[in-house]
């Protein structure tokens, strides 16, 4: 297959990429680290729904889960807190039944495990949650608006996670057609996938920037073939990172019968890759890579969690040879 991003997708990829630069989610972040939790930025909320990226996959706006794969890629990029593919993937569901849950609002997605649901990114900001299951031969939605959640404690700076008690007996409960958990189920793995070789791909440029700033034995670092062949393996598994989660992101648009293999496999490579990425950044920064104030490990924590999350390595892998 010849697949490639069109050129308006660029556009939207270098114009979100520009509003993040100008508002700097990590300036955010670290301005309140010490002291609060970290909330989702008002502006970044005001900015996604005035813009439809949080209508992106309903029927009216009629974007795609490629479009959604170059804007994640700029907020994993960013450490925006904004959990944006979440939330689009979560509207786009409801969307389709003619089921109306809030215009212009945050909702988040979980995918319901006994008495709690799966993890969510940003909780406590959301306006909601939307909890898939699948019982029997059923399969159902059931809308929370703001549910109980049981905070977590993860190596993620950038982001809260939480997990929604599933508890409410009043809850609007909506039927949903054969497949859609799965289909849920295959897009989160994917696009958090996608957020990880954000990171990643921002850790590249850091990593090739200060071997070209560092010097030792009078030379900058980035003039070893150590570090050469580093940096050309980073840049390596970046790119073919991309190149899979963009053939998922497809896969997904086309729902053809190797959707979740598809997913499985670009979620497995491209986390894997993205983990190997953080580590070979640290180790080319050294020391400097371990502090408190450099702004590596705030990308290599959103990483590892984001590997963590909607199916980790091991478990997409199996998912292959089942």
């Amino acid at each position: 297959m010849d697949f490639g991003i069109s050129p308006e997708q660029e556009q939207l990829a270098a114009a979100e990429r520009t509003w993040l630069q100008r508002h700097d989610p990590i300036a955010r972040v670290r301005a309140t680290l010490d002291h609060a939790p970290v909330t989702v930025d008002p502006a970044a909320v005001e900015h996604a729904a005035q813009s439809g990226l949080l209508a992106l996959l309903t029927e009216d706006m009629g974007g795609s889960h490629v479009d959604l794969a170059v804007l994640g890629e700029e907020h994993g990029r960013a450490a925006s807190s904004l959990p944006l593919a979440d939330a689009a993937v979560a509207a786009a569901v409801p969307d389709r039944l003619g089921v109306d849950v809030g215009d212009d609002e945050l909702w988040g997605l979980t995918r319901t495990a006994g008495e709690l649901g799966s993890p969510v990114p940003m909780a406590a900001d959301l306006a909601g949650v939307l909890a898939v299951e699948h019982t029997g031969d059923a399969e159902t939605a059931i809308v929370l608006r703001r549910p109980e959640l049981v905070p977590m404690s993860t190596l993620d700076l950038t982001r809260s996670w939480s997990r929604p008690k599933l508890n409410d007996t009043g809850a609007q409960r909506i039927p949903l057609p054969t497949g859609t958990v799965a289909a849920v189920r295959d897009a989160l793995a994917v696009h958090r996938a996608i957020d990880a070789l954000g990171a990643a791909a921002r850790l590249v440029d850091m990593t090739v920037e200060y071997a070209g700033q560092r010097h030792q034995f009078g030379v900058p670092i980035g003039s070893f073939q150590a570090v050469k062949h580093h940096c050309a393996n980073m840049t390596l598994r970046v790119e073919a990172g991309r190149s899979v989660l963009w053939a998922a992101a497809l896969a997904l648009d086309t729902d053809g019968p190797e959707r979740s293999r598809t997913a499985s496999a670009a979620a497995a490579y491209a986390k894997a890759a993205a983990t190997e990425v953080a580590g070979l950044a640290l180790q080319v920064h050294g020391g400097i890579g371990f502090t408190w104030e450099h702004d590596l490990h705030l990308l290599l924590r959103r990483i590892k969690v984001d590997a963590a999350m909607d199916g980790t390595v091991t478990e997409h892998r199996a998912a292959l040879v089942a």
